[in-house]
């Protein structure tokens, strides 16, 4: 199914602040929250915004790799939960044809961010972690919590 980077948050915990970036699928009830690391947080709400702030970090490094090499991103799919862990797929065309490199999904969707390439996430991984969109709104907002300058 189709879904959308609806929002990267942070849950304030008694360990922390915990960012999670929230996919909403199109024409579903309830969001799939993936629990990420702070930088990788940061850099997906860089690349929603379109912010350049001068010297490429590593997503924006990566980028810019595939498409020197000829590359280009042209979809993110979430394909499946192991052992608590959201596996991704980060489709690439290449001058070679299309290949798929196994990646985390908070690196892919970095790199879906920067690129508006499509984002899915097969049925059954979704069903497994679906929950209610009030969970996760009242939640600060990445951007509110990190300085996103330079």
């Amino acid at each position: 199914m189709d879904a959308d980077i609806d929002a990267v948050r942070v849950a304030m915990t008694d360990d922390g602040p915990i960012p999670v970036v929230v996919l909403a699928p199109d024409d579903e009830e309830g969001v799939l929250p993936i629990f990420i690391g702070f930088e990788e947080a940061v850099s997906i709400a860089r690349g929603m915004e379109a912010e350049d702030i001068g010297r490429p970090l590593t997503h924006d490094l990566t980028l810019d790799l595939v498409e020197e090499l000829g590359g280009r991103v042209t979809s993110v799919v979430v394909s499946s939960l192991e052992d608590n862990t959201y596996i991704a797929d980060l489709h690439i065309d290449t001058p070679r044809g299309e290949t798929v490199v196994d990646a985390r999904p908070s690196d892919s969707l970095a790199l879906a961010a920067r690129t508006n390439a499509p984002i899915e996430v097969e049925a059954d991984v979704f069903e497994s972690g679906r929950r209610e969109r009030e969970e996760f709104d009242q939640l600060q907002d990445i951007r509110e919590v990190a300085e996103l300058g330079p």
